[in-house]
């Protein structure tokens, strides 16, 4: 009998997806990731509602079903799989062009791709070297211990993108607290709703100021403004939820990527060693924590449009999909010894889909590979001696969040 007129059954049935990370190595994957991939690559799990999703643990699949036109990413569409009940709020909260098909995802999306473009992002390395001093002078002038979360991870992509966009970074404090909350898979939905209408309304009040005047267009909201708003190319609400799509994720998860990344060379440094010797190597370091960390393991959701085959499994019309990319970047087909972090990989950016993959991939990965290069280019140039303050199992993880990283990353020199 085919997997086509059976399902392939998960050997952790039991355990309602997601699965919790184990406590003493809370920089893997689930094991059970692992162990569906031996059996599968796929298998349907059970989720907090009682409702039923496929996962998807190897690179090729993935790959597949997000090329796939049979899948949809609308958390519109009938079957569509939320991993808690904060997501569900999430995502009905506001709808943008990364939860919209073709062709309304490309008509949306074209209107930013220059906005994030290598040449202008390369434009703002200034503004990024600029920001990480300034925050590393606090930090040093505040003296050890440090959290570098809170001093330099957090305030340095918010410095960023709050003047990218045109928002007042004096704001972000308040930003942040609505960012985090809409991340939280634990917070209550009605708690995660008031929050996504406070930071909604927040924007729209930026946006209609930068309406009324756009200014010289030195900023994203003003040439939003000027450019397709106030030329009636695109709606007002529209660019609300495009503007506050960017801030969401232009810092929350940089910030945690930086956090996880510097921890991860503490826990190896003959690897740090190696990068202070050859700053070459940032590039690849810098590849290599994106790859090992995937900080938004769950964030490629599907539902089947119509009766599709995918390794040979039948996956019906509304049946969800959970393309996971860090069971993906832990392939050991794709990564051999994928659970070892090495910046010394070759070829790592051409093949891991820490951005996820296809036509819904984060727009603002160049941003991104930015501001991690600089960090590592200048973090250990300032702090050569740079280390861990606590010890390992003394860290606070996000355990329950979307984005995944520290609390907290104490740090002396």
């Amino acid at each position: 009998m085919s997997t086509q007129d059976a399902e392939i059954k998960c050997p952790f049935a039991h355990q309602t997806f997601p699965w919790p990370r184990d406590a003493h190595a809370p920089l893997d994957p689930p094991s059970q990731y692992a162990a569906v991939r031996d059996e599968g690559p796929m298998a349907k799990v059970e989720l907090w509602d009682g409702s039923s999703a496929w996962i998807v643990t190897d690179m090729e699949h993935f790959r597949e079903v997000l090329t796939n036109p049979s899948f949809s990413a609308s958390p519109l569409v009938a079957g569509f799989p939320f991993v808690a009940p904060a997501r569900a709020a999430q995502s009905k909260s506001y709808q943008t062009f990364i939860t919209m098909d073709p062709p309304e995802h490309g008509h949306y999306r074209r209107m930013l791709t220059r906005e994030f473009m290598a040449k202008r992002m390369q434009e703002l390395r200034p503004l990024v070297q600029q920001s990480l001093d300034t925050l590393l002078d606090q930090m040093e002038k505040k003296g050890a211990p440090a959290d570098f979360i809170k001093d330099v991870a957090l305030p340095l992509p918010s410095l960023v993108i709050s003047i990218m966009l045109g928002v007042p970074y004096e704001d972000h404090a308040k930003l942040q607290k609505w960012s985090a909350d809409r991340m939280d898979l634990a917070i209550a939905p009605e708690a995660l709703t008031r929050s996504a209408k406070e930071m909604t309304d927040y924007i729209d009040q930026l946006l209609r100021e930068k309406e009324e005047n756009p200014g010289d267009g030195s900023d994203l909201l003003g040439r939003l403004a000027a450019e397709w708003v106030n030329p009636g190319k695109l709606p007002h609400a529209e660019a609300v939820r495009m503007a506050t799509l960017l801030y969401l994720a232009g810092h929350e998860t940089t910030a945690n990527q930086i956090g996880l990344g510097l921890l991860s060379l503490f826990q190896h440094p003959q690897q740090k060693a190696d990068l202070i010797a050859d700053p070459s190597l940032v590039r690849a370091t810098v590849e290599e924590m994106l790859r090992f960390h995937s900080i938004t393991h769950m964030n490629s959701n599907r539902v089947a449009t119509e009766d599709v085959t995918i390794g040979g499994q039948l996956i019906r019309k509304g049946e969800g999909v959970l393309a996971l990319l860090h069971a993906a970047n832990h392939d050991p087909v794709a990564f051999p010894n994928p659970e070892r972090f090495d910046i010394h990989r070759e070829n790592n950016g051409q093949s891991h889909v820490a951005f996820s993959f296809g036509i819904h991939q984060c727009l603002g990965q160049p941003l991104a590979r930015l501001e991690l290069q600089v960090v590592f280019e200048t973090l250990f140039k300032r702090f050569p001696n740079l280390r861990l303050a606590v010890e390992f199992d003394a860290l606070p993880f996000k355990s329950q969040s979307f984005v995944y990283g520290l609390r907290e990353l104490p740090v002396s020199w």
